[in-house]
C-alpha cells in the first residue's frame, strides 16, 4: 500500500524589511525547503532568494487572481508553497483576501510572522517607541490617499493622543501628513523622523520636526519605501527611567 502525499499547508511568510538576515529561523527554514515561492517584487530583498531551488515567481505584474492560481496549483501538485511578503504580513500584507479565496477553494494555510519595517526604523534611529511617563501608546497607521482611511481613523484624530505614531505609506503625501499632525494637536516642535528603506545597505534617515521635515523631505530624494515616526519619545532630552530594573521595584518578571 502507497503512503498518502504529504499535504503542505500554503505559507505566508514574513520576509523582514530588507536586511536578509533579519528573517526568522523558522521563515529560513521553510524558505529553503519550499517548492514554489510567490514574492512580492522589489519590496523583498532579492538575496532571500539566493540559492533556494524553489521556482520563484515575482508578484508585482500579477492580480489577485494570477497569484492564487500560482498557490492552488503549487498546493495541488503537492509541493511546498510559500507567499513571501514585505516586513510582516499582517501589517498591509494584503493576505486577508489571499486567505479568504483558500478557505472558500479549502486549501489549508498558516501565517509565520516577520519583523515589521517599523521596528527596523526604530533600531535605525536607536530609539525605544514607548517611554515611561511620556507615552507608552504606538499607532501604526497611514494617510488616506488612493487607499481610504475611516474617518474615525484620520491621522488628524489620531493625533490627538499625542502617542507615538509609525505612519506607513505615506512619505509621498508628507505636506498633508504635518498639516493633519498639526491640526489634532502635535506641536510644530514635536520630533519627526523618516526612514528610507531601513535596514538595506542604502538606508537614508531623516530627522527634524513637525516645522520642518515637509521641506527635507521635498529636498531629500525620499519618496517612497519610507516609514515616518512622530512623537514626543524621539525627544533627545529624556531622562526618565523605566521602573523594570528599579532596585526597589516589585516585579514578577524581568
Amino acid at each position: 500500500m502507497q503512503p498518502e502525499a504529504a499535504v503542505y499547508p500554503v505559507v505566508f511568510l514574513g520576509a523582514g524589511p530588507g536586511d536578509p538576515e533579519l528573517i526568522t529561523l523558522k521563515g529560513r527554514r521553510l524558505l529553503d525547503a519550499a517548492d514554489v515561492v510567490v514574492y512580492a517584487g522589489s519590496l523583498v530583498n532579492a538575496a532571500l532568494l539566493d540559492g533556494i531551488e524553489a521556482v520563484c515567481h515575482d508578484s508585482a505584474p500579477l492580480d489577485l487572481e494570477a497569484i492564487m492560481h500560482l498557490l492552488a496549483e503549487g498546493h495541488r501538485q503537492g509541493l511546498r508553497v510559500v507567499r513571501l511578503h514585505t516586513g510582516d504580513p499582517a501589517i498591509y500584507g494584503a493576505i486577508r483576501e489571499q486567505m479568504q479565496w483558500l478557505d472558500r477553494v479549502g486549501i489549508p494555510y498558516e501565517v509565520v510572522p516577520g519583523v515589521s519595517s517599523a521596528f527596523a526604523a526604530a533600531a535605525a534611529l536607536k530609539k525605544e517607541l514607548t517611554v515611561p511617563e511620556v507615552t507608552q501608546t504606538v499607532i501604526f497607521t497611514r494617510q488616506a490617499g488612493r487607499t481610504p482611511v475611516p474617518e474615525r481613523e484620520s491621522l488628524r484624530h489620531l493625533a490627538t493622543a499625542q502617542a507615538t505614531m509609525c505612519i506607513f505609506l505615506s512619505v509621498s503625501m508628507i505636506a498633508a501628513v504635518v498639516d493633519d499632525l498639526l491640526a489634532g494637536g502635535y506641536p510644530a516642535v514635536t520630533p519627526v523622523a523618516v526612514v528610507e528603506r531601513a535596514s538595506w545597505p542604502d538606508q537614508q534617515i531623516v530627522r527634524g520636526s513637525l516645522a520642518d521635515i515637509a521641506g527635507k523631505i521635498r529636498d531629500s530624494q525620499i519618496r517612497k519605501t519610507a516609514m515616518i515616526v512622530v512623537g514626543p519619545a524621539l525627544a533627545e532630552d529624556s531622562r526618565i527611567v523605566s521602573k523594570l530594573y528599579d532596585a526597589g521595584f516589585s516585579h514578577e518578571y524581568r
